[in-house]
């Protein structure tokens, strides 16, 4: 009886390896469908948060607007890029989403102090930017700086996070200081002018 290597015998794992795919596919599909639902609640949440806030059903749907922006151009970014949705990227957009609608907040309140005072959508705006657009320009900047740190990283999971949040945030300020003013200069949601 003479003893042989595994190398001889030519050993070959079969049902492993199959149920190691397979759960890995089940988990990329359960992130998926999270992915999904995640974003689902947040903007239910943030509309339903605006609608209390703001008292307007059409200045909720402005405001939805930009934040939509930001999560699209992130999860559109992570597609193109074809970036594996994993444990830390499947968090963005919600994440983001939801540092993001700060800037929408702050500026739809002061747009409309703006408006109560001067009666008048293009000057609400101009006046708008002057004052609370830098303080949004200054808060987004630092939070990106902050999250980019992420991208000095080894680990990849963390530096598409940092990457993406800071994207999202940059998508979200762009939003917020372009789309969301003419949107409500155009769809004027706060009555007539004076």
């Amino acid at each position: 009886f003479k003893q042989k290597t595994a190398y001889e015998i030519g050993v070959r794992l079969v049902g492993s390896e199959m149920c190691i795919r397979d759960s890995y596919n089940n988990m990329l599909q359960s992130l998926f469908d999270s992915q999904i639902g995640t974003i689902s609640i947040v903007f239910s949440v943030i509309f339903i948060m605006f609608l209390i806030l703001f008292r307007s059903f059409y200045l909720s749907i402005i405001g939805i607007i930009p934040n939509l922006l930001a999560a699209g151009v992130v999860l559109g970014s992570m597609g193109l890029m074809s970036i594996p949705l994993d444990i830390m990227t499947i968090t963005v957009a919600a994440i983001s989403v939801g540092m993001a609608v700060d800037n929408t907040i702050h500026y739809i309140h002061r747009f409309k102090a703006e408006f109560k005072e001067t009666g008048k959508y293009n000057l609400s705006m101009v006046n708008s930017h002057r004052t609370i657009g830098r303080a949004m320009l200054y808060t987004s900047l630092t939070i990106i700086i902050g999250f980019l740190v992420f991208a000095t990283s080894n680990f990849n999971p963390s530096v598409y996070f940092g990457f993406f949040v800071s994207l999202a945030m940059i998508m979200a300020l762009l939003g917020a200081l372009t789309l969301l003013p003419q949107l409500l200069v155009y769809f004027k949601p706060l009555g007539k002018e004076k």
